[in-house]
């Protein structure tokens, strides 16, 4: 990862270039007192490193858009998958940190394209069960934006690929799986399709696996383009595929600083937990 202090400083289902502006989900607190929407004060260098904090997310600037990354490492952290309880979709972070022991995860985020019901659009598997299949349809918006991909995983072992590359070459099955689309970056190359940083501004997430093995999520502070998006992953994490989650609806509880974001109703669910070495 770069860590010149030059970069650090500087540091659904619609069409991709095509939404109107957006505005930021609200942000809010376990402890119910509201959050400011504007960029907390620009961190130094040091500060930023995910790696070398308690918490695994930490607020950065890149291009004058304030993001928060979240460092999943496999030494530290496990990943899985969470859609409901008893049956129950969660809808909300609030209800999944209702039903969760905050002590045991460093951060949950919203995670891939979903219908009005929260059930996955796409691919999705939890506890190594399948729960829906992979989608190597045609459609309109995001999710159909070729490529698209997958962000999956087991035994500390975690990928985003394409969903074509995907289909070719996993047998077996993941523990945890999730199916989202665009693919923002593809071996080393941003998407096709984006364009340099286009018209569509939204609260945004994805995920993206870096060579050493870590998974990099990121959330927007404040409506992002997918091509500024991509840049972070291409440029500054040196990230070579990265996946689009979600927009509009993509939130982050982080429970080491108290940020538990509220907003529209969402489907998937990627959790990193801690370890219980640590």
């Amino acid at each position: 990862m770069k860590t010149t202090i030059a970069a650090l400083a500087l540091l659904a289902l619609t069409a991709c270039e095509a939404q109107p502006e957006g505005e930021p989900v609200a942000r809010a607190r376990i402890d119910g007192k509201a959050e400011d929407a504007a960029p907390s004060p620009e961190p130094s260098p040091s500060e930023t490193l995910a790696s070398q904090v308690e918490s695994a997310c930490r607020s950065i600037i890149f291009e004058d858009t304030p993001l928060t990354h979240c460092l999943a490492v496999p030494e530290r952290n496990t990943i899985e998958m969470a859609l409901g309880s008893n049956g129950k979709p969660y809808r909300s972070l609030k209800d999944f940190a209702a039903a969760s022991d905050g002590e045991t995860i460093a951060f949950a985020m919203n995670a891939g394209i979903f219908d009005s019901e929260g059930t996955p659009v796409g691919y999705f598997v939890e506890n190594a069960e399948r729960r829906q299949t992979l989608d190597t349809g045609t459609g309109s918006g995001n999710f159909y934006m070729k490529p698209n991909g997958v962000f999956y995983g087991s035994d500390g072992k975690w990928m985003v690929r394409e969903t074509d590359w995907f289909l070719a070459n996993v047998t077996d099955r993941p523990q945890f799986g999730t199916q989202s689309g665009p693919m923002l970056v593809v071996d080393g190359k941003i998407h096709p399709q984006i364009t340099h940083d286009g018209p569509s501004r939204l609260v945004r997430n994805a995920v993206g696996v870096d060579d050493e093995g870590r998974a990099h999520f990121v959330i927007s502070n404040a409506p992002i383009s997918f091509g500024k998006l991509a840049r972070f992953y291409r440029n500054e994490l040196e990230v070579k595929n990265a996946l689009f989650l979600d927009d509009t609806v993509s939130l982050l509880w982080n429970p080491s600083t108290g940020r538990l974001d509220t907003g529209a109703p969402i489907g998937p669910i990627v959790v990193v937990r801690k370890k219980a070495s640590e």
